[in-house]
């Protein structure tokens, strides 16, 4: 069997669907750089000259998993009438956030991006794109910022539900935990 061989673009977006899967299992502290190389198929050195170090690799996860955030919000947003209110716009790309949440790696990386901030890079790094993600709900929304304050502030709920599995398709039923999100937990 012939492997077909693949550009250092390719390679690089291997090694970074390993990296999201290794530090969503372990964390920042807990992964190590052979066990990344290992599920790439790659050897450690090509991983480091890829990222450069394990922290510019862990922050690629963190600025993957912020994009996919971003993207599912434009998409959504994309599809809201002009003259839509405020109110209606954040209704239509609140349900987007279902798709982020399904992809149930990167929702533990953002919360292990966020465990990871007392390292002053990765922290700086993590407080730019979570105001990041802010400010284009408030651009794509013109919602105020009470309003986008209890949207962010239900996301996150819904991101600490995903990771302790009571939200999603493998969802551990807990009465409380149903009562607590409400129609939100509904896809």
């Amino acid at each position: 069997m012939t492997r077909t061989r693949m550009t250092a673009s390719e390679r690089g977006e291997e090694v970074l669907r390993a990296a999201v899967t290794a530090f969503a299992q372990s964390g920042y502290a807990g992964t190590k750089t052979d066990e990344i190389a290992r599920l790439a198929g790659v050897s450690q050195p090509y991983v480091i000259r890829l990222f450069g170090t394990k922290q510019q690799l862990f922050l690629a996860a963190v600025n993957h998993s912020c994009d996919r955030i971003e993207e599912n919000f434009r998409v959504a947003a994309a599809r809201v009438p002009a003259d839509a209110t405020p109110e209606e716009r954040l209704a239509a790309i609140g349900p987007s956030y279902t798709n982020f949440l399904n992809e149930r790696e990167l929702p533990l990386i953002l919360l292990h991006g966020f465990a990871a901030s007392a390292d002053p890079t990765i922290g700086a790094a993590v407080r730019t794109r979570f105001g990041g993600i802010y400010q284009i709900v408030r651009e794509l929304t013109s919602a105020s910022v009470e309003e986008v304050r209890l949207f962010m502030a239900m996301g996150m709920l819904l991101t600490d539900m995903t990771a302790m599995q009571l939200v999603g398709a493998d969802a551990i039923e807990m009465p409380w935990a149903t009562e607590l999100i409400g129609d939100y937990g509904e896809a």
